[in-house]
């Protein structure tokens, strides 16, 4: 085997000089620093704070300028240049009104000719930690040799000063200065994250999770652990029709329809059509979508709205109720409450206690088969289905969370899951079944990985037994994405008793703050105890209320901050990123991001920056990442076939 897999290798390296070409390669990677990852969970569709954060890569940019500048530049000025450098096409593209630069200019010229050079100094900042191949690979082909020219000369050459200043001078009396700069600044974005890692759910509350994914897809390097938010959306857009109904029902709750309708191109219009002739005469009090009086489209609509609301959520009750019967191994019975109800008298039983509904209109519910969808919610739910399936871009968005995501991932001493980890009240790790498979721990993550893939890429019976168990990965008591007793959504709407609206979360969500369970968790998917740390999103953190993201003793951090505004008032602040870099592991606190425009114009760019964990005696390098053991492998494969090579037992020929 050793010398078929020589013989192979040797097709890519075809002589000694070959090998030893990639080996001084290969060490000197080793040598580098390691790459800056990001860590951010829940953006729940806050598209453009989402983005903003992406440009100014969590605040790390203001650090490369206050490095690079000191005291030697003003305050403002640092503003203006950081602005530049997030949003280079909108700071450039107004010349006629002036922005609050920080000093005086004497000219156009003059302004960019100093923001060139600076920007120039921020790239050469943030490619120290690259080889200038994989730099090379990454600038826009029309400037790679200026780009390049600028990006090494050496300050210490100084007979070549002049020669860069006449780059400069050359590009600014050529007329191409703007485009240079936002060639530079576009590349200083792609540069300064190495690796991106969103911790789940990237879907529901805000507007725009088509827009994450397509930042997300222009990204090199970016993995996703899925959320119960994201599996919402994947099992919908995989065809469960429970889950379709859950997407559309959260999606009009939130006033959310322009993912929907301007993201994905699903037409609503079926389901307005629907409700218009169901329940025409219906005010549909308690099925007014949140917040609609503060906004101005929703207002104009909001009886409609109302109606939709209403008639999908009651489909979907019926269709999480066919999945219940249908799955007697889920062991949710517990949750069939249609069946529960009492048309005589419009009440309900639950748990033998009788509530009044508060809405006991149901006009396309039969008390003998309650779970039963009409003939023209049949129909509907099919033409909804073939719009979900027809969506080109919900597909492709679809494929992308299957190719870069997990439900968990080891990465560099970290273990990172949305939710949970199944546990009993002892710290045992919980067995589930899944479709017929017992599973604890790490192998209960593993298949479950395993059965979400199955309900896209599967076929027959197995594929229709995993698309439903996507529906019970986003509301059963043992899913690893939700791990609460039951989802109280059928009694918020119909049992005016906040009492029977709890939902007592599973022992991990207060035994994973012990230190000991954390160390069990990470010993159990192979890392060390003492090194390592979990990072998980899902639940705020109350910040407001005195909450810390470090729990365990600093074993796991839990970084879901608040991204999307409708959890701000909850944590106090707007979303957490975790930094690893070379020198330490830092959190960093955001504030609430106003806008755009604001930003484009103040640069105002303020994080609260809390140093974890300081590497500056050891700066951490590629050889201690998981990579960098990669590479050594790769090393020591070579090495092999180098020996081979000067023993005559592989053959050298040319290329």
């Amino acid at each position: 085997m050793t010398d078929k897999y020589l013989q192979l290798l040797s097709e890519k390296f075809p002589n000694a000089n070959a090998v030893l070409t990639e080996i001084i390669n290969l060490r000197s990677i080793l040598s580098l620093p390691k790459g800056t990852e990001h860590f951010v969970s829940d953006l729940h569709g806050a598209s453009t704070a989402f983005i903003h954060m992406v440009k100014n890569a969590s605040g790390v940019i203001r650090r490369k300028v206050d490095d690079a500048f000191g005291d030697s530049i003003s305050e403002r000025e640092k503003r203006a240049l950081c602005a530049m450098i997030y949003y280079p096409d909108e700071r450039l593209q107004i010349p006629d009104e002036p922005f609050d630069e920080g000093r005086e200019f004497a000219s156009r010229e003059e302004f960019l000719y100093v923001r060139l050079s600076q920007c120039v100094e921020i790239m050469r900042r943030v490619t120290v930690k690259y080889t200038r191949s994989k730099v090379r690979k990454m600038i826009p082909t029309q400037f790679a040799y200026i780009i390049e020219e600028l990006l090494y000369e050496s300050d210490i050459e100084g007979g070549r000063q002049s020669y860069y200043q006449a780059i400069l001078r050359a590009i600014i009396e050529t007329g191409c200065a703007e485009q240079m700069i936002i060639a530079i600044c576009y590349l200083i974005h792609g540069l300064v994250i190495d690796t991106f890692h969103i911790v789940g759910d990237i879907f529901d509350r805000g507007p725009g999770a088509q827009k994450i994914l397509d930042v997300l897809s222009t990204i090199r390097d970016y993995d996703i652990q899925w959320g119960n938010h994201d599996m919402e959306w994947m099992g919908a857009a995989a065809g469960n029709r429970a889950l379709i109904a859950t997407v559309l029902r959260v999606s009009i709750r939130y006033a959310n329809i322009e993912t929907l309708e301007e993201g994905y191109g699903i037409n609503l219009l079926p389901l307005a059509s629907f409700a218009m002739q169901t329940y025409g005469d219906d005010p549909c009090t308690i099925w007014q979508t949140k917040d609609f009086e503060n906004n101005p489209r929703l207002t104009r609509s909001a009886n409609l709205m109302a109606k939709m609301h209403k008639a999908i959520s009651i489909i979907q009750f019926k269709l999480e109720g066919q999945t219940i019967l249908r799955h007697p191994e889920y062991k949710m019975n517990d949750r069939l409450l249609m069946d529960k109800i009492n048309f005589a008298d419009g009440t309900i039983t639950v748990d033998g206690k009788t509530y009044p509904l508060t809405d006991s209109n149901l006009p396309t519910v039969t008390p003998d088969d309650p779970y039963a969808l009409s003939l023209e919610e049949e129909e509907l739910m099919n033409q909804l289905a073939r719009s979900f399936r027809k969506s080109e871009k919900m597909q492709k968005h679809l494929r992308m969370l299957y190719r870069h995501g997990s439900l968990f991932l080891v990465r560099n001493g970290f273990l990172l899951y949305h939710a949970a980890i199944p546990l009993n009240a002892d710290g045992s790790f919980t067995e589930v079944e899944v479709l017929g498979v017992k599973a604890k721990g790490r192998a209960l993550m593993q298949r479950i990985d395993d059965v979400v893939r199955m309900a896209y890429f599967g076929s027959g019976k197995k594929k229709a037994d995993a698309l439903d168990y996507t529906w019970y990965l986003w509301t059963g008591p043992l899913s690893p994405l939700y791990n609460k007793d039951k989802m109280t959504t059928f009694e918020r709407y119909f049992i005016n008793d906040k009492a029977i609206w709890h939902e007592e979360k599973g022992a991990y969500y207060e035994l994973a703050n012990r230190k000991d369970i954390c160390e069990k968790i990470l010993a159990e998917f192979g890392l060390d105890p003492e090194t390592s740390r979990i990072v998980n999103g899902h639940i705020p953190v109350r910040t407001i209320k005195g909450e810390t993201p470090m729990r365990a003793d600093g074993k796991r951090f839990v970084i879901d901050g608040g991204f999307s505004k409708p959890y701000q008032e909850k944590t106090g602040i707007a979303g957490y990123t975790l930094i690893y870099n070379s020198f330490s592991i830092q959190l960093v606190e955001h504030e609430e991001f106003e806008s755009r425009e604001q930003a484009i114009r103040s640069g105002s760019d303020i994080h609260n920056r809390i140093e974890l964990t300081d590497f500056a005696r050891h700066r951490m390098l590629i050889r201690d990442t998981d990579q960098g053991k990669i590479l050594q492998e790769q090393i020591a494969d070579l090495e092999l076939l180098l020996n081979a090579y000067r023993t005559g037992r592989i053959k050298e020929h040319s290329v």
